[in-house]
């Protein structure tokens, strides 16, 4: 489960020009637009993420005429989004401490998204049919989600001067799937899906004629994939046909994931797309500005793309990260 919701620190305030109520709070690599004087470097505060959705509550009432929404597929409450506020980016909303009494007790990095009844905003993934749930993921199947690098600085470190890739962030929903012990089976982001050759989440199964080639292959192995196209998401590539671009393949057997040459080579061999690769080199040294100014840009049809996917060469896959698009969030309606 992603940490909506945590305890976090001030690391600093800056002002806003020509603003005498609001000025930035600084937390993590995010920036939140705060009221004036609400806070000092050094103190604590709960931090939401960018889409979290929160109950009705006195407490967040401030924000309703921006973020309240009632939708069939969340329900009623307050929807967290990217913002421009006096020319400044908002992504976030950061509360002081002391108005959360049930809170009493929690630590810097304490998650707290439970407790206060915090879920993730969804928009539905699809306009035509996904297929028939039939259960929750194979034991030891992994969701597919990459933590945002605001959330994870120390991630920048940890890859500094190692090998790494970059690849385009696609427009689609995230389709596994998965051959194990003669078995080939299909999973959105969190289901398992019946074996329907008109389920979306299957399509890349008949398409490509999977079932053939992965038990000639033999190796029980994950692929984890976009699929883009017509009804799905926005459809940001205006693709006139339903396509799978694999981003992740996984050894099951050795609980690993393949380097990015041998993931390549394995798709190659089964006449899969891979995600777009827009850059790959042997040191790493991108700060955190330089990686917001790099998920800026636009897919071929024109439109803003989602943003871009970092990770390091070498297997195992340790470090994994996404920088989106802020220009595209700033567009966001739903």
């Amino acid at each position: 489960m992603r940490s909506l919701v945590t305890i976090q620190k001030v690391k600093a305030v800056s002002p806003i020009p020509d603003s005498d109520f609001i000025e930035l709070a600084h937390i993590m690599g995010w920036q939140c637009v705060v009221k004036k004087g609400e806070f000092k470097e050094g103190d604590l505060g709960v931090f939401y993420e960018v889409d979290s959705f929160l109950p009705l509550d006195e407490r967040y009432e401030f924000i309703r005429a921006s973020s309240y929404r009632e939708s069939a597929y969340n329900g009623i409450g307050f929807r967290i989004r990217t913002m421009r506020m006096r020319g400044q980016i908002s992504q976030g909303l950061f509360l002081p401490l002391e108005q959360f009494p049930e809170l009493a007790g929690c630590a810097e990095g304490g998650d707290v998204t439970e407790k206060l009844n915090v879920k993730k905003w969804y928009i539905p993934e699809t306009a035509s049919s996904g297929g028939t749930i039939i259960g929750n993921h194979p034991y030891g199947i992994p969701p597919s989600d990459e933590i945002r690098i605001q959330s994870a600085l120390e991630l920048l470190d940890q890859l500094k001067g190692k090998p790494f890739y970059i690849t385009t962030k696609m427009d689609g929903t995230s389709g596994i799937v998965y051959y194990i012990d003669g078995k080939i089976g299909c999973c959105s982001r969190n289901k398992e899906i019946k074996d329907e050759e008109t389920a979306l989440y299957w399509m890349p199964v008949y398409k490509h004629g999977l079932k053939e080639k992965l038990a000639k292959l033999g190796k029980n192995i994950v692929l984890t994939g976009e699929i883009c196209g017509p009804g799905i998401q926005r459809n940001r590539l205006r693709l006139e046909d339903t396509e799978w671009y694999v981003f992740d393949v996984k050894d099951q057997d050795a609980g690993l994931y393949l380097s990015y040459d041998d993931a390549v080579a394995l798709c190659s061999e089964l006449g899969l797309q891979t995600v777009p690769l827009e850059e790959r080199g042997d040191t790493f040294d991108y700060d955190l500005a330089a990686l917001l100014e790099k998920a800026k840009g636009k897919y071929p049809s024109g439109l803003d793309k989602e943003g871009i996917v970092v990770r390091n060469t070498i297997a195992p896959k340790a470090i994994s990260f996404k920088v989106l698009n802020n220009d595209a969030l700033l567009k966001e309606k739903d």
